[in-house]
């Protein structure tokens, strides 16, 4: 432009008339509008991306600028304050450091960020008129502290006990997630807000077994400031004793009358059993057994010995037993039970009663059939009788019936008897 208005000056080009007409309406008007793209940095823009950055991190603003014509870049904090001017910084902060200038770009870094940093930076590009865009810094702030609070440190077997979860000033407010173990938990939680700051509880109602003493209890934070923030509390669970009866001789045998006996006790306990003791389950323990500690030993079985004998164990928390059922067996006897535990003999002395069961069964079957036998035969040999027919010898050749019937009467006495047999 600034060659065409020179030669405008010095006079028309040779050859060419000189035109002094005004330009028309719609020509003026396509001039303006290009004078006005010109002003405005036509084909320049603004670019910048908005910065989340945990709080005492370091933040970065960067203003970028596609085809630059070399205006000027400028960066402005939220009150409107120049932080820097080009490569120049006005603002006395020492916080904010010159990363990269250009012509294309002005980079800043702000370090130890506070929630008062977060806010609205603008970039500004000096065209007529300037240009502007604004990038926002957000300020995450994780949790100052993670506590977790039980209601009972010491708990009993099939008690609920409460424990809390406290997350204290982050932001934006935490969430909060329980586990026992490695298997996840519902708790429910509670929000509190102070100024900017966000102080999260949450509860947890749990109910208690033996299979949880010892196992942690794990308090986990979800906060996009922080990973893997979690603090955790063991459980210490009491509970009654376990007790278990086991055969010691004969190992895995039958128990024969004139062989020893000896079982063993064992009880598992929080706190562990004090006292233990046998006994014998609706009678008396015979005088020839021996007890040494949670040992029982009968060094000369028989039949009398049959019954149920149970191990006590208790503690602080309650009592516990386990049975053992003796069935003492024959000499003779060598069917051994399918399971050797603390009802073997039990399950011995089932046997033996169902093969008894099954012998009287067929006795009494046995015995049904003779006497039903027997009762027929008797029934049969009753109802064979004798039957008698008296005929008048020469009866056939009387002349008529008067006359036979004479003879028959006269002959009664001395007629043969004539029998027949009826089976």
């Amino acid at each position: 432009m600034a060659g065409r208005a020179q030669r405008s000056a010095a006079g028309p080009a040779p050859g060419l008339p000189l035109l002094l007409l005004p330009p028309p309406p719609l020509v003026l008007l396509l001039l303006a509008a290009a004078a006005a793209l010109i002003r405005t940095g036509d084909g320049q823009n603004l670019v910048t991306e908005d910065v989340t950055v945990v709080e005492g991190d370091v933040a970065t603003i960067s203003c970028r600028v596609k085809n630059s014509d070399d205006s000027v870049i400028q960066l402005l904090n939220p009150n409107r304050q120049t932080i820097y001017f080009r490569d120049f910084r006005p603002l006395k902060d020492s916080r904010f450091q010159l990363v990269n200038f250009s012509n294309s770009e002005l980079r800043v870094s702000l370090t130890n960020v506070s929630i008062s940093d977060e806010g609205r930076y603008f970039c500004q590009l000096y065209t007529d008129p300037p240009q502007e865009i604004y990038t926002t810094i957000t300020v995450l702030v994780p949790p100052r502290n993670l506590v977790i609070d039980i209601q009972k440190e010491i708990a009993v077997e099939g008690e609920e006990i409460e424990l809390n979860c406290t997350a204290m000033a982050s932001r934006p407010a935490t969430t909060i997630r329980w586990f026992k173990g490695n298997k996840e938990l519902t708790g429910k939680s509670e929000v509190e807000q102070w100024s900017d700051m966000y102080t999260v509880t949450s509860q947890l109602l749990l109910k208690v077994g033996r299979e949880d003493d010892g196992v942690p209890v794990i308090c986990l934070v979800d906060h996009p400031a922080v990973k893997d923030l979690q603090t955790q509390r063991y459980l210490e669970v009491m509970y009654k004793p376990q007790v278990r009866v086991s055969q010691n001789y004969p190992v895995q045998g039958l128990t024969r009358e004139g062989e020893p006996l000896e079982l063993s006790c064992a009880a598992f306990g929080k706190p562990q059993p004090t006292d233990m003791r046998w006994l014998r389950v609706d009678d008396e323990m015979p005088q020839h057994v021996v007890v040494s500690g949670s040992n029982l030993l009968i060094s000369n079985l028989n039949k009398t010995d049959n019954g149920t004998y149970r191990c006590e164990a208790s503690n602080a928390v309650g009592k516990s037993h386990a049975d053992y059922m003796l069935f003492v067996y024959d000499t003779t006897a060598t069917t051994e039970p399918a399971v050797h535990d603390s009802r073997a003999g039990e399950e011995g002395a089932i046997r033996s009663v169902d093969h008894a069961v099954v012998g009287g069964v067929v006795a009494v079957v046995v015995f049904a059939m003779l006497c039903l036998l027997i009762i027929l035969g008797r029934y049969f040999a009753r109802h064979k009788g004798t039957y008698f027919t008296h005929e008048a010898k020469g009866a056939d050749d009387a002349a008529d019936a008067d006359t036979a019937i004479i003879n028959a009467e006269g002959g009664q006495n001395n007629s043969e008897e004539k029998k027949e047999y009826f089976i």
